[in-house]
């Protein structure tokens, strides 16, 4: 099984040496330095059996999907559905035809707010996010809300980052039609109790929507555990290939849903003055499906689950406990989210006083460091905190204590440049 040689002999733990090997980009040398990679929030870097899986896809395996009869195209509709298969056992969905391959988590979140929610919204009715969402998981319910005459509510933060459902009293209640929210924060790095919310909303009659696209690479992520209608995540940010991602939803939402995308290949008769769709998931993937993107997002998985997930979480919280800790002996630092790393997936925000997030984020780059800065696609969050940006540390699984020190080394030398 993959993975196997990742872990330290006697320890369970995971073998981070062993693990970067399998990354090439990781060992090359940028601008005379090793790449200390802390952007794993935005993207993460490819091992060696996505990037080969990918081109063995395209040297040997490559053809037409669900469109041919001969061998090659038998071959290449084979491997994309165990691909489907593939992505659909990591998240525990009970049956692969749950699961629908999108171009990415934002496409997956609108297939949703227009093929589902749009149709039955009507005025007076209420869609709910957090004040935490990224812009993927809050524009495309701004806009049908906006077409609907629906309103979009809002569940506030209390002051540690988490949310706050004393504000919310009606998220229950009988106007709600959807919740839709993060399982973490791509800004806080807060993990969300979506469970219980399910719970609760499952009591009401209300689905829920989880925006999985930052914990599925740090957290065991189970779909039937959760008991959530729909989940939406992306293969970059877990080891993956670039347009690709995955729409996880419930037969009876897949039923009443309409495809967002028509044309070739989602059909099941079309004559001049109507059509009928395939049954999902073909409704739902219209135009030639992405075979070596799947097949890598297959690899990806896989490579993940030899490691083990709780291996990777434990892991990751390991490295943001201690940069928690060396971040908060820094004066004049403002760490945003919980003090807690177990309440935390591996995501740190931060502002040094008196210096912009950019200029932090241009001075570490100077010393290799990689890191994002900006209002990170979350400017409502970012009135809530009264910060036009903040720059974030974020975790993967190749990530070592060095990276955690030379961050912290080029932070304060960043700093006194200007004190």
């Amino acid at each position: 099984m993959q993975g196997v040689a990742h872990i330290e002999p006697g320890t369970g733990m995971l073998d981070v040496e062993a693990v970067r090997r399998q990354f090439p980009l990781l060992n090359e040398r940028i601008g005379g330095r090793l790449l200390c990679y802390l952007d794993n929030a935005a993207t993460s870097h490819k091992p060696l059996s996505v990037l080969d899986a990918m081109d063995d896809c395209y040297r040997h395996h490559y053809g037409p999907i669900h469109r041919g009869l001969y061998p090659l195209a038998e071959d290449a509709s084979r491997r994309y559905e165990q691909a489907r298969a593939a992505v659909a056992r990591f998240i525990g969905s009970p049956s692969a035809e749950r699961l629908i391959f999108t171009r990415s988590a934002t496409e997956a979140i609108n297939l949703v707010a227009a093929g589902w929610a749009q149709p039955r919204l009507r005025p007076g009715d209420a869609v709910w996010v957090s004040r935490m969402e990224h812009h993927s998981n809050f524009l495309p319910w701004q806009r049908i809300c906006q077409r609907t005459g629906a309103r979009l509510r809002m569940i506030e933060l209390r002051p540690d980052g988490s949310l706050d459902f004393e504000r919310a009293a009606d998220l229950y209640g009988p106007h709600t039609r959807l919740i839709a929210l993060c399982h973490v924060s791509n800004v806080l790095g807060v993990v969300n109790p979506i469970r219980e919310i399910a719970e609760g909303a499952r009591a009401h009659g209300i689905p829920v929507l989880v925006d999985a696209a930052q914990s599925v690479a740090h957290l065991p992520v189970d779909v039937v555990a959760l008991d959530c209608d729909f989940l939406v995540f992306s293969a970059h940010k877990m080891c993956g290939p670039t347009g690709i991602g995955a729409l996880y939803a419930k037969p009876e939402h897949l039923d009443d849903m309409e495809p967002l995308h028509v044309g070739g290949g989602m059909v099941d008769e079309v004559d001049e003055s109507r059509s009928s769709w395939a049954p999902s998931p073909g409704k739902f993937e219209a135009g030639s499906p992405n075979l070596a993107g799947a097949v890598g997002f297959a690899a990806a998985v896989d490579y993940l689950t030899g490691i083990r997930m709780e291996r990777v979480h434990t892991h990751v919280r390991d490295m943001t406990r201690e940069a928690l800790r060396a971040l908060a002996a820094i004066p004049d630092m403002q760490i945003y989210g919980p003090a807690d790393a177990t309440r935390r997936a591996g995501i740190v925000t931060f502002n040094l006083t008196g210096i912009h997030a950019h200029d932090v984020a241009q001075l570490l780059a100077e010393r290799g460091v990689a890191i994002r800065a900006g209002h990170h696609c979350c400017q409502p969050l970012m009135q809530h905190l009264g910060v036009p940006a903040t720059a974030r540390a974020s975790f993967a699984l190749y990530n070592r204590r060095d990276d955690v020190d030379i961050f912290i080394d080029a932070l304060k030398w960043a700093r006194r440049a200007f004190v």
